[in-house]
């Protein structure tokens, strides 16, 4: 089942066409990584399958209306600073806003998201702390939790674990992984391809106005690629560890 559907989805901005003919599906069970380099149209591609921005082509989200795409996917994106200063459990809590009425009180269950969302980012502690007085990695991991809160088929994510720690980079991508592996699916946007390449069950390579590649990552991550959309050299292994992926050197 096809939680998101684009075909032949087209930006342009200030008379700039950031891409064209973009077509791909997000089914259930799919970690995807969408990777680029800068200015190759990694948000603004999200954002336009959100129908966040005008574009050409269809995307089903796109086309649904706005209560119907807030119970459909959680967004978090990459601007993440919080101004309010109230507690991380209220801050997460937002995310059950789509599932209750006008004025309605959290109810049992609602808040039975909210608790595993805290934990499941490791925020226990963090819970009756004012969230605007978080480090800025602690505001990110709120944030995340309260689009798990939202507990939708789809999550989408700019740069989600920009500005985190290597722990919380790594225990973050464990928890997409495992919301896929319940079926749910996640597209972030991500600029590590280490951690792309050891957690993602698929990639898509945005480069040159359009999709450069779309697989499984050792079929994405390859040389040829890589020097063709990044201009680096790199090492890529399988192990018994899993697979571990190393940019090199920039190449001419």
């Amino acid at each position: 089942m096809s939680l998101l559907s684009v075909k032949n989805l087209g930006v342009t901005l200030r008379n700039r066409t950031v891409f064209e003919d973009i077509s791909f599906s997000v089914p259930k069970g799919e970690f995807i990584g969408l990777i680029g380099p800068n200015g190759a149209g990694k948000t603004t591609l999200m954002r336009a399958s959100l129908g966040l921005l005008p574009h050409t082509g269809n995307s089903t989200i796109a086309e649904m209306s706005a209560r119907d795409r807030a119970h459909a996917v959680a967004w978090m994106p990459q601007s993440r600073e919080i101004a309010w200063p109230i507690s991380v459990e209220r801050i997460v809590a937002l995310g059950r806003l789509p599932h209750l009425g006008a004025g309605q009180k959290m109810p049992p269950q609602d808040q039975a998201h909210v608790d595993a969302a805290i934990s499941r980012l490791g925020l226990d502690a963090f819970r009756a702390r004012a969230a605007s007085r978080l480090s800025g990695g602690e505001q990110a991991r709120a944030l995340i939790a309260r689009s798990i809160a939202q507990d939708t088929p789809l999550l989408m994510a700019d740069e989600p674990i920009a500005g985190l720690d290597p722990a919380h980079q790594i225990s973050t991508m464990q928890v997409f992984s495992e919301l896929a592996k319940e079926g749910h699916a996640v597209v972030v946007s991500i600029h590590d391809l280490g951690l792309a390449a050891r957690h993602c069950t698929r990639l898509i390579l945005l480069a040159k106005g359009g999709i450069l590649a779309d697989g499984k990552p050792r079929d994405v991550l390859t040389p040829d690629l890589m020097a063709e959309a990044f201009g680096i050299s790199v090492w890529h292994e399988e192990t018994e560890q899993g697979p571990v992926f190393q940019p090199l050197e920039v190449v001419s």
